[in-house]
């Protein structure tokens, strides 16, 4: 369920955070995201904090690319999105450009964790909100995913 989605990730992009830990979780509403999926090593496990944290964790060969979520499901990990040409704000780094870029094509809902900053983004819809606390983040992603 959307609940269980929503508490899980902002979970994991609180801890991730914390730990400064870069990550970028793209969640699929209504248009598939099946060709990003097959681009990436499937995974096809319930979703967790603790499955995000890991497979963002540094060293993790997966840890570069996204991860995409299928209503409670993380179905693939390392996967490859397209870069928006959009300009964005000083200081985003390839993560957000890949999260808006998805954005931009897909109706999707992504997540950014920053690892230089621990800062939480959103992309939606081409647009990205910075700077969202655990709160704010709970909320939009309530709102989004409902």
């Amino acid at each position: 369920s959307h609940i269980r989605t929503v508490d899980e990730v902002t979970k994991a992009a609180l801890q991730m955070s914390k730990e400064r830990i870069g990550g970028l979780i793209a969640v699929e509403r209504r248009i598939g995201l099946g060709s990003y999926i097959e681009g990436g090593v499937r995974i096809d496990a319930r979703i967790s904090a603790e499955l995000i944290r890991s497979i963002f964790f540094p060293g993790n060969p997966l840890h570069d690319g996204a991860i995409i979520i299928r209503e409670d499901m993380i179905v693939s990990a390392g996967c490859i999105l397209p870069l928006s040409e959009a300009p964005l704000p000083r200081g985003v780094g390839t993560r957000h450009r890949a999260a808006v870029g998805l954005s931009e094509e897909t109706d999707a809902v992504c997540v950014v964790v920053s690892e230089e900053t621990g800062t939480i983004s959103v992309a939606v819809q081409g647009r990205l909100i910075r700077r969202l606390s655990g709160e704010r983040l709970k909320v939009t992603l309530y709102d989004l995913l409902k």
